[in-house]
């Protein structure tokens, strides 16, 4: 029976031992209570520890970076373009007993932040212009050559304007944010501009503007490949006129050189029997002038028909 009694006493003792200890990792913090009220420091390094069974009991907190993703919604800028804008953080616990005693939980931590940060960026995007937002300084964009000088001028009109950039401005965030997260035992790590956009509205009406500057382009390099095409033309045509003229030159000097080299032929040949050659002269005239129908009328004494005088048909 007293081995009995030691035995039960024995277990009883090695369950409140068992809870009793608790173990914190490098990822985690604790903050021990009592009837709901904490006690003693927090346990923030890793290791074994020891708590009254029953009685106290240990909540846990991370110790690492946490995340913050807000909700995206519409704000309108200083110059009233409205825009979605969507926002992340990171934040960790730095203080566990301050923040146990102010938010209790992750949970409640995440719903202060949505207060908090949302109010801080929709301050500091409804104080400045759009192009502040989107920009972090006044770096020439890209690509300029392929814009109207009207259109570039306008942008380059929005870009000396930016002053404190999108980069600033997430400053001015986690800076207007911070001294109101800290009452909850929270440091805010940083905080980002994950996405902004224009509205539906404003959306469409940009994407008309840049069709229009896309067609204006589109005109403006139509029209200068126009007219690199009629100069191309017009030297095509001024380099044919030219190999044609020259080419003509050259036929009539050949032509010529061969005229006069047939005329130094017949008249060497025809000069050795003058009247051989005026009378093949009077036939070609007479085939070209005389057919069957001709009817000529002739003085007697005319030279044209002189060799047919004294001609008789032999018969037979």
């Amino acid at each position: 029976m007293k081995f009995k009694a030691i035995g039960i006493l024995l277990v009883i003792l090695g369950i409140a031992l068992f809870s009793s200890a608790y173990v914190v990792d490098e990822t985690q913090q604790v903050v021990i209570t009592q009837f709901g009220k904490p006690v003693g420091e927090p346990k923030t390094e890793p290791g074994l520890y020891f708590k009254i069974p029953i009685v106290q009991k240990a909540s846990y907190f991370p110790k690492n970076l946490l995340e913050w993703d807000g909700d995206p919604g519409q704000i309108p800028t200083l110059d009233k373009t409205y825009i979605w804008v969507d926002t992340f953080a990171r934040w960790k616990i730095v203080d566990p007993l301050k923040f146990f005693q102010t938010v209790n939980n992750v949970l409640g931590a995440q719903a202060r932040l949505d207060d908090i940060l949302d109010a801080a960026v929709r301050n500091l995007i409804t104080s400045h212009p759009l192009i502040e937002t989107v920009r972090n300084s006044n770096r020439p964009l890209g690509g300029d050559e392929y814009y109207s000088s009207q259109s570039r001028t306008e942008r380059d009109e929005m870009i000396t304007n930016v002053r404190i950039g999108r980069a600033k401005i997430m400053e001015e965030i986690k800076k207007q944010a911070e001294p109101k997260v800290e009452e909850f035992g929270i440091q805010l790590v940083d905080v980002k501009l994950k996405r902004v956009n224009y509205v539906e509205e404003v959306r469409k009406s940009v994407y008309a503007r840049m069709i229009a500057e896309r067609k204006q382009m589109a005109e403006k390099f139509r029209s200068e490949g126009l007219g690199e095409a009629k100069k191309i033309e017009g030297d095509k045509e001024k380099e044919l006129k030219r190999i044609t003229s020259e080419a003509y030159m050259k036929a009539q000097k050949i032509k010529g050189k061969g005229d006069a080299e047939a005329t130094r032929i017949f008249a060497e040949a025809f000069g050795r029997d003058p009247e051989f050659y005026s009378f093949l002269k009077s036939l070609e005239v007479y085939r070209k002038s005389m057919d069957k129908d001709t009817s000529l009328v002739l003085s007697t004494d005319s030279d044209f028909l002189k060799y047919m005088k004294g001609y008789t048909l032999e018969k037979d």
